[in-house]
């Protein structure tokens, strides 16, 4: 039986993207059905082939952010790559790109450009901090946006230095966002005719993650100063990660949730005891109520038992995990959070799933990261037209390149 049709299957996407974030973007998309042409530069293609666990010309980090695309494998600044692009251009929907601002146009692929040949076409620049602004000439990664956001200050011990996050919040979240706005844009093109461009950027990403600080300090700024909460979360209490018996706790509770909790512990007098019954007696008591937490949940047989206990009276509760740990966990498993891939050259290993689940596709498994180049000739052949003669000449310029 054939898989239903998927909603982006008829669109085609170019992609000189590189690392993280454009990649996610474009591999969304792809997913979604969009055939994506990955544009590689000669002579190594995406930096990020060089990062993971590599064998023979591939690797783990590439094959996690660049399966289900084609590989044209490319002197980018080849006199006839122009060329190439503008015809490749002329035939696509989407262009994304994640160059330094400006660098695009160097390659004649501005939107000025892009738009002339091709007025319905959506394109998508993902910088660190947008193709505006005072900030915009400058380059940089994931932790430089986080930086600017006023996000790294909130990481960490309250009375310690700030920490850096181990993982790519930033690069994957503007991924992300960035396939949800070029969704956004071509239904946009179906009502009107009419292409985009639109500006993304890891610093306006992470600073839209802000849920409470920026309001409040706009009205009260003499008033309040947002602070590092480090294992506790500083406006609630008892909120925040607790020693247990066998391991860390993370417990959540909202002051509705107070009584719950304190039923779930075996002390129902708490619930009206002076110290703690306001949030903000919680909070002025956090310590106090931290030991009558830890001492609980330490008294429990396991993490396992006190988790049951909690979760009786619906306190929300976690054990918390490494990421091993995670990814062997009955639940991602069964919903394809972790999924199992094959590749011919690297073998069988795990990479995340698609963050959402459609009722009418399987989370696929059958998924393919193709060589450098490796799809050169299909696409100069079936898309462009060119001739097996025209394509050997591209080769012996120099102007296409691929994994021997």
């Amino acid at each position: 039986m054939a898989e239903p049709r998927r909603m982006l299957e008829g669109y085609r996407v170019l992609d000189f993207t590189q690392f993280v974030a454009g990649p996610t973007c474009t591999r969304i998309l792809a997913e979604m059905g969009a055939d994506v042409i990955k544009v590689e530069p000669a002579p190594d293609g995406d930096r990020a082939r060089t990062f993971g666990l590599r064998r023979n010309g591939t690797s783990t980090y590439y094959f996690q952010h660049n399966h289900s695309k084609r590989s044209l494998g490319i002197d980018t600044h080849h006199p006839e790559a122009k060329r190439i692009f503008h015809q490749l251009v002329a035939r696509s929907d989407v262009l994304v790109e994640n160059y330094a601002p400006g660098a695009i146009g160097r390659l004649g692929l501005d939107y000025e450009t892009v738009s002339r040949i091709n007025p319905r076409i959506v394109m998508a620049s993902i910088s660190v901090a947008g193709q505006s602004g005072p900030l915009s000439v400058k380059g940089g990664y994931d932790f430089i946006g986080q930086a600017y956001a006023g996000v790294t200050d909130l990481v960490g011990e309250p009375d310690r230095p700030p920490a850096m996050l181990s993982l790519a919040l930033g690069d994957i979240s503007t991924g992300v966002t960035t396939a949800m706005a070029i969704g956004f844009a071509l239904l946009y093109r179906t009502a009107t005719g009419q292409g985009q461009f639109i500006d993304a950027s890891l610093l306006d990403n992470y600073f839209h993650m802000h849920e409470l600080a920026v309001p409040v300090l706009s009205l009260r700024p003499d008033k309040f100063q947002p602070r590092r909460n480090g294992r506790m979360y500083q406006p609630s209490a008892p909120y925040g990660i607790f020693n247990g018996n066998g391991g860390y706790v993370m417990i959540c509770v909202t002051p509705h949730q107070w009584p719950a909790f304190c039923r779930a512990i075996g002390r129902p007098e708490l619930i009206n005891d002076p110290r703690f019954k306001e949030e903000r007696l919680r909070v002025r008591n956090r310590e106090e109520l931290t030991e009558i937490t830890e001492a609980w949940l330490k008294a429990q047989p396991s993490v396992d038992a006190a988790l049951a206990g909690l979760d009786k009276e619906r306190v929300p509760c976690a054990p918390i995990l490494t990421v091993q740990q995670a990814m062997n966990h009955p639940h991602h498993r069964q919903r394809k959070t972790v999924r199992r891939v094959h590749d011919p050259i690297m073998g069988d290993f795990d990479i995340p799933g698609m963050p959402v689940k459609f009722r009418n596709w399987e989370n696929r498994t059958d998924l393919k990261a193709s060589l450098l180049g490796q799809d050169n000739d299909d696409i100069m052949r079936d898309l462009l037209g060119m001739s097996e003669a025209e394509i050997r000449d591209l080769y012996g310029k120099k102007v296409l390149v691929r994994q021997a």
